[in-house]
């Protein structure tokens, strides 16, 4: 597997756009505290990411074998139907970050810390799409991560984490028992070539999601995954 780390991704606050999440307008007596966290933060963040290029052995009915290690879900199997290969992926927001938030003890610091950190994962990301884009050309690419959905659930990060069995080394993301990635601000998934684009929340119900990027489709499910054994 042809396996690539970005340790070193520029991360730089935008501090007029964590203002605005944030809150804070100008004149706000946290405003000085802020920009002094936002510069600290900027000081010792070193967002990393990992991923490799994996190639699609076998599929049954609602499992994927790919570079010898199985993942269970009907939704990824009919995502990959016409793929050979996939870009499976790692993103933090690093360790010094996180160890730079785990040291403060105010409350509104902390949650300010949180905030950066998101931050610097969505840097990671977006650096890793960006390197797989010009070093491969996969055309339009989408991602599923285990635990979005019912149908892939966190368990199968233990399969994922099988086939990037160096993330620790590389850049110090290890899977807790209870299946968690430490740092917490770090996610795992696959991106996949697709002729539309998909987003796991087409496929979740849940109402208010903060994180939702795309509207669910209550009859999504039916028309394109299921199974005709179910």
């Amino acid at each position: 597997m042809d396996e690539v780390v970005l340790a070193n991704i520029p991360f730089r606050l935008d501090l007029g756009s964590l203002m605005k999440k944030l809150h804070v307008t100008e004149g706000h007596p946290d405003l000085e505290g802020l920009k002094r966290l936002a510069s600290d933060a900027e000081a010792v963040a070193k967002p990393k990411g990992l991923y490799t290029v994996a190639f699609i052995e076998s599929k049954g009915d609602d499992t994927v074998v790919i570079e010898g290690t199985t993942f269970t879900s009907r939704v990824l199997r009919v995502n990959l139907e016409e793929a050979h290969r996939v870009f499976v992926y790692l993103a933090t927001c690093g360790t010094e970050l996180d160890n730079w938030s785990s040291s403060m003890n105010d409350m509104l610091h902390r949650y300010w810390a949180e905030t950066i950190k998101e931050t610097a994962l969505r840097s990671a990301i977006e650096a890793l799409n960006r390197n797989v884009v010009a070093r491969y050309r996969p055309g339009r690419i989408s991602t599923m991560s285990p635990g979005a959905l019912e149908d892939w659930p966190l368990e199968e990060q233990k399969a994922l984490f099988a086939i990037l069995a160096n993330a620790k080394e590389a850049i110090g993301v290890e899977l807790s028992d209870s299946l968690l990635m430490i740092p917490t601000k770090s996610v795992s998934g696959i991106w996949f070539p697709t002729e539309q684009d998909f987003e796991s929340c087409q496929l979740c119900p849940r109402a208010n999601c903060p994180g939702r990027r795309s509207q669910y489709d209550e009859k999504l499910y039916e028309r394109k995954y299921k199974s005709r054994t179910d």
